[in-house]
């Protein structure tokens, strides 16, 4: 089970270069010194010139700096480039917080010969912590220099904080009506909640799709991949999902076509977040089937893959579906009982909300894998939907319990 299937009237081919496996576009990964490793911190995506542009921001009440200004730039659907650092959050920093990220994106604009405006910003790290202002100023003209066709999987690798992989995805698709390219980065490991996850994305295509139509596809290819995955429950205070469409396509395929592949590269990076979750093991396939909505199928997804009990049931290898239903019921979603089916891959443990008749070891079985597959039939209607999630583990509590010292 994945998050999408795409549609048969089109075909998918997956490319390599990430965010420049779109024809023109340039990107980088340079050490500016924000790091305490001495790694790569500070990435630069450029498409060359001023082309249509198209956000998804945190939802969280206390936004970053780099989200104020991404927002504040994008009030034209334009932008040239985006600049990400990683070490830093740049969120809770004061007026000088604000002021440093100002900075960099005239800085940025200069070094590239446009608007300040068409400069778009992305930070993660620690919150509450300045971002070294000299490093990191110096650090961009480096990054502008290093811009290269080649610069995807560098890109990738600079905005790392936690991560243990960098994370990049590129299709190519077709139609009968032609064809374009999406490709794209992502970083997120923990801090991973649905209503964006937590993460920075930039997003690239030429695809000729322009303002409020590209904003549109985007929201809706958020909803279908990076908004029904979680690690841990928690939002960011820094979510960024950024898409760059060039519209240099020689012959482009239709919008639903590029719809199609813009989910699909969305929802390839929201599943690469969560197989690098912090400290997982498994990722869980959760696909709740006979919903009345597809929104109330994603509701209970969400309800199930947030639970600590269920997650940690996952990492013991546990069939516990009590814990299944006991999330559920403190879901939003209203349900009946006593038409609930519960499977683990082809076991069923649950039947018609009391324990069905089966082999406990031949369950377990099913959860002792890097993938498992949970399906609830909620017996109320005909939509679906598939939410992702990973176990907790004790490396988990390590990792966040060390985060800061």
């Amino acid at each position: 089970m994945s998050l999408h299937t795409p549609s048969p009237s089109v075909r998918l081919t997956q490319l390599s270069g990430g965010v420049c496996a779109t024809p023109g576009v340039k990107a980088s990964g340079v050490v500016a010194g924000l790091k305490p490793s001495g790694s790569a911190d500070l990435a630069l995506v450029d498409a060359g010139r001023p082309v249509a542009a198209a956000a998804k921001l945190t939802t969280n009440q206390v936004l970053a700096h780099p989200v104020v200004v991404t927002a504040r730039h994008l009030h034209d659907h334009r932008a040239r480039a985006v600049l990400l650092n990683a070490g830093s959050a740049n969120v809770c920093t004061g007026p000088d917080g604000l002021a440093l990220a100002e900075e960099s994106a005239a800085m940025v604009a200069k070094e590239l010969g446009c608007a300040t405006e068409d400069v778009l910003l992305c930070s993660t790290g620690v919150i509450g912590r300045a971002i070294p202002r000299e490093p990191f100023l110096a650090g961009i003209p480096q990054a502008v220099a290093a811009l290269s066709p080649e610069g995807g999987s560098r890109a990738a690798k600079a905005i790392m904080t936690t991560d243990l992989v960098a994370k990049e995805s590129a299709v190519r698709v077709e139609d009968q009506s032609g064809s374009c390219v999406v490709g794209g980065m992502v970083k997120g490991s923990g801090m991973i909640e649905p209503a964006l996850a937590t993460m920075l994305a930039v997003i690239t295509t030429d695809a000729p799709v322009q303002g409020m139509i590209l904003k549109a596809a985007l929201k809706e290819a958020v909803q279908h991949s990076f908004n029904r995955i979680s690690v841990d429950g928690c939002m960011s205070t820094n979510d960024t999902v950024i898409v760059l469409a060039t519209g240099t396509a020689p012959q482009p395929p239709s919008l639903s076509a590029f719809k199609e592949a813009l989910t699909a590269v969305c929802a390839d990076l929201a599943e690469q977040m969560v197989r690098d979750g912090e400290g997982a093991k498994k990722v869980m396939h959760i696909r709740v089937t006979g919903a009345r909505s597809e929104g109330d199928a994603v509701e209970v997804g969400r309800a199930i893959a947030t639970s600590d009990l269920v997650k940690t049931a996952l990492a013991g290898g546990d069939p516990n579906w009590g814990r299944i239903l006991a999330a559920m019921g403190a879901g939003p979603v209203r349900f009946e009982l006593e038409r609930v089916v519960v499977s683990f891959g082809p076991v069923t443990v649950c039947r018609f909300g009391v324990a069905a008749s089966f082999d406990q070891g031949l369950a377990a079985q099913q959860l002792k894998g890097s993938d498992v597959h949970l399906t609830v039939d909620l017996g109320l209607g005909e939509a679906e939907a598939v939410f992702l999630t990973c176990d907790l583990t004790a490396d988990y509590i390590r990792i966040n319990a060390e985060y800061t010292t």
